[in-house]
């Protein structure tokens, strides 16, 4: 693995004993002591701490301040971001001609420029296409700050010693703290479905910080395979499997984050890449959508499972991209694509598991609720 990437918090997983795999380009832990199960659960309940240093910190900026950078960006994403408030996040993803999804980001309005969030395996790509696709807009990488997700029930109050008045925030508010680890950039987000924080911190004062986190009694190390069983539960899509550069944004059952303005008959309605197969898809539909998945038995339905519309015989009807057992659910779950005419909640489909057909039903999203604080 000596090509891969560290992150800051590297010597401090090896410490906690964790078991560090290849992610992304980077050596990230997948588990800890506690294991998976554990690690899940525990978030539910208290808080749990993440590396996501990964991911990639990119700042726009434009001599004319935040409003020509958000109008650069529209001309890339199919979100609204020029009415976006000040120390605002809002989700959105990159699209290609085709109308596939490049990539799903965080954009935050900062103020007299933007902060945008990407994901690590397309980071590259990512700053590449807004170089080439932001006329007159800077284009920066943060590679000096490593990023920390604390999420669950505890996170405020495990927090706020540290970053006081981030106990006013609500879900998508952002701010910026001085604390005794540097300036924090902190936003009220993460992806578990959970509340909690995600925390920019300076690269040498990372380590520091993760350590006082996780000396409260409430917080655990958590890996990458909790996140992914969270993330799942709460129905949100992991790129590169749930959603990629062939999936539309409405095929993704993402056309929520699509806002009327950006839509047909919209004042900014248009000029994004794929725009005339998206807007068509959100006006007339589209043949597939990615859906819930409850398998009815024990027997998780991971990544690849064909899905078909009989117990015998027939071609393939559709496929599961995320799959795993959901420990707070108690049972399987998972996500994939299933025609139109199927994605109604309680329909019966049936997936091949080594072999054999066991029975599915199409499920409501997300399986667990969301816990935001709105």
């Amino acid at each position: 693995m000596s090509d891969l990437g560290k992150t800051p918090l590297y010597d401090l997983h090896v410490e906690l004993g964790a078991k560090m795999v290849p992610f992304a380009g980077y050596e990230m832990p997948v588990q800890y002591k506690l294991g998976v199960m554990k690690e899940h659960l525990h978030t539910r309940e208290k808080a749990g701490l993440f590396d996501v240093s990964h991911m990639g910190q990119v700042i726009l900026r434009h001599e004319g301040g935040y409003g020509p950078v958000a109008q650069a960006m529209e001309g890339l994403v199919p979100v609204s971001l020029l009415p976006l408030g000040e120390k605002r996040q809002r989700y959105g993803f990159f699209t290609n001609d085709d109308g596939g999804i490049l990539d799903d980001l965080m954009m935050t309005n900062r103020g007299d420029h933007m902060l945008v969030v990407v994901n690590a395996a397309c980071k590259e790509a990512d700053i590449a296409h807004m170089k080439a696709g932001l006329d007159g807009v800077e284009v920066a990488e943060q590679r000096d700050r490593a990023l920390l997700a604390l999420q669950g029930p505890a996170a405020e109050e495990v927090l706020e010693p540290v970053a006081p008045g981030c106990d006013i925030m609500k879900f998508m508010d952002t701010g910026i703290f001085n604390s005794d680890f540097g300036e924090l950039w902190v936003s009220r987000s993460g992806y578990t479905g959970e509340d909690g924080y995600e925390i920019s911190v300076h690269a040498t004062h990372a380590e520091a910080l993760a350590r006082h986190l996780l000396a409260h009694d409430a917080v655990e190390p958590i890996g990458l395979g909790a996140r992914d069983s969270l993330r799942l539960e709460g129905g949100l899509c992991l790129y590169g499997h749930d959603i990629d550069e062939a999936t539309s944004p409405v095929e993704g059952n993402l056309a929520w984050a699509i806002q009327k303005v950006r839509r047909s008959g919209g004042d900014r309605a248009g000029g994004f890449p794929g725009a005339e197969r998206i807007l068509n898809e959100l006006d007339e539909g589209t043949p597939r959508l990615r859906v819930g998945l409850a398998p009815e038995g024990r027997a998780p339905m991971r990544e690849g499972v064909q899905l078909f519309a009989d117990e015998e015989g027939g071609e393939p009807v559709g496929h599961v991209t995320s799959g795993a057992f959901g420990p707070t659910v108690g049972a399987p779950v998972s996500m994939g694509y299933v025609p139109a005419e199927l994605s109604r909640p309680g329909a019966r489909l049936f997936g091949e598991v080594r072999g054999k057909r066991l029975p599915v039903r199409v499920a409501e999203l997300p399986f667990v609720p969301a816990n935001f604080k709105r």
